[in-house]
């Protein structure tokens, strides 16, 4: 295929070349001749730093927001936005696929994770051979593959649907990040379902403010460069969604507890073993049990409802799905080892999800208390982490304030951060930065009945300090602490 083809519709400044093309990436470990290079900054790494060894490595072009350096006598395209073109070439190269997939986007602060979950099972349930993309991993029909951002490059996204094409496949449900909206990574993508979970306080380090971030989301319902959805699942719930059902243009769903909702929750139950919903639906009433066991889950399992119905599914199959969606790691995942109390995980890191958290455990812990241990991450918004303690200070008994994944910060400071919340409320917390010591403490403080919440990494198997990705994950540390406490008792 030709470059000039590919890039019909991109930005760029002059012609470009018809060059043939055998290939395309923005990893120069990858380009073999023939291939175009796209050198665009990432998040640690400036691809631009590459283009030497692409250009070694025999790439017949290089795409880039730069003009080209003095010296350099090879194809050199200048683009507008290099993500953007990225995607768009993607997707001509791989004829695209997303026209004949049903591609399912989730965008929103929190539940994009369970969502996509409760989605993709339901569509199992169906018989639909499927794709699931996400944080926690990407797979594709029976084939997982390490999740590296939660809503990858374009490249990677169209070579994911292009082989789920080729094995038969027909939908894929995806977390559609603030990010991805924001840097392109789905620029020009054909979706066939929209779904809006919420919107809280996240990612102001990139997006600047309130206004901004809910904008990005907002571009999912425009069609990001593509068409509009064909449909769209939206919580009138939360007030923006109420501004996004006004864009228009696709058949919507609305879901929630108000009146006014398509697919709404008229009762509720929680309890350890999960959740009891009544619902009433276009297509008539509807009882789901569930094994998630937060009541935040409500509203995952409302959107997951609303899209199974967008696309045309029976009642049964959707309850079906639900029902055999039974865990999501590190999303309120409890950890037994036969204490007498509960201990969670939960991947909540803003304070809205905190709050949600902490509500959910008070919703089952009866008598007991809530104890909560959270931190907050480095180079990441620093509004939130006040706000955070806050919350956690308001709505725990007993708070243990560590770190998360200081990166590049000081962990002082961001536990100082943090702390301000904490004192504004009066709360009674203990301050210990090393995230095993403050587990260590509050597993040890911990009474029969008392609900044990660990907050903010979730699912991850890591915690980042300084440059170092050191081996943490907070479901293993809990059992093996719990293990030790008992041999000691």
């Amino acid at each position: 295929m030709k470059l000039s083809a590919m890039l019909e519709d991109a930005a760029a400044t002059g012609d470009v070349p018809a060059v043939e093309v055998a290939g395309l990436d923005y990893d120069s470990r990858r380009i073999g001749e023939g291939d175009v290079f796209f050198a665009f900054p990432g998040e640690q790494v400036d691809g631009h730093r590459f283009v030497d060894a692409a250009r070694a490595s025999g790439a017949a072009a290089i795409v880039s927001e730069r003009p080209a350096p003095g010296g350099d006598a090879g194809v050199w395209v200048t683009v507008d936005h290099g993500r953007r073109a990225l995607a768009e070439a993607a997707l001509a190269f791989y004829d695209h696929p997303d026209r004949r997939l049903k591609l399912i986007g989730v965008t929103g602060t929190n539940g994009k994770t369970t969502t996509v979950a409760l989605i993709d099972q339901i569509l199992r349930t169906a018989g639909f051979t499927t794709a699931k993309l996400g944080t926690i991993e990407h797979r594709v029909g029976d084939r997982a593959v390490a999740a590296v951002n939660t809503t990858p490059e374009s490249l990677d996204l169209v070579r994911y649907f292009a082989e789920l094409e080729e094995i038969g496949g027909t939908h894929v449900a995806l977390e559609a990040s603030s990010h991805a909206l924001e840097l392109g990574r789905i620029y020009g993508m054909a979706f066939d379902t929209a779904v809006f979970t919420n919107l809280s306080q996240d990612h102001l380090d990139l997006h600047g403010d309130m206004a901004s971030y809910a904008r990005a989301k907002r571009r999912l319902f425009e069609g990001a460069g593509g068409p509009a959805p064909r449909t769209a699942v939206i919580n009138v719930d939360d007030p923006v969604g109420r501004e996004f059902l006004a864009v228009g243009g696709f058949e919507a769903t609305t879901v929630g507890r108000a009146e006014d909702a398509d697919v709404r929750a008229v009762g509720v139950e929680a309890d350890l073993d999960g959740l009891r919903i009544a619902l009433e639906t276009p297509a008539g009433p509807l009882e789901i049990r569930s094994e998630l066991a937060a009541l935040y889950n409500v509203e995952n399992i409302l959107a997951a409802v609303g899209t199974g119905l967008a696309q045309g599914l029976g009642l049964t199959t959707i309850r079906e799905g639900v029902e055999s969606c039974t865990a999501v790691p590190g999303r309120f995942e409890a950890i037994r080892e036969g204490q007498d109390f509960l201990v969670v995980v939960d991947y909540a890191h803003t304070d809205d999800a905190l709050r949600n958290l902490i509500e959910a455990a008070r919703a089952i812990a009866g008598k007991g208390r809530i104890l909560t241990l959270f931190g907050c991450g480095g180079d990441r918004d620093r509004e939130k982490r006040p706000r955070m303690g806050q919350v956690a200070g308001e709505l725990s008994d007993r708070v243990f304030l560590t770190s998360d994944n200081p990166r590049h910060e000081d962990p002082l400071r961001i536990l100082a951060d943090a702390e301000v919340g904490l004192q504004r409320v009066d709360a009674d917390y203990v301050r210990v930065p090393d995230r095993r010591k403050a587990m260590r403490e509050a597993l040890m403080e911990a009474r029969s009945g008392d609900v044990v919440l660990i907050a903010g990494k979730g699912h991850e198997p890591y915690q980042i300090i300084g440059s170092e990705k050191l081996k943490f994950d907070d479901r293993e540390t809990a059992r093996e602490l719990l293990h030790e406490l008992r041999g000691r008792s």
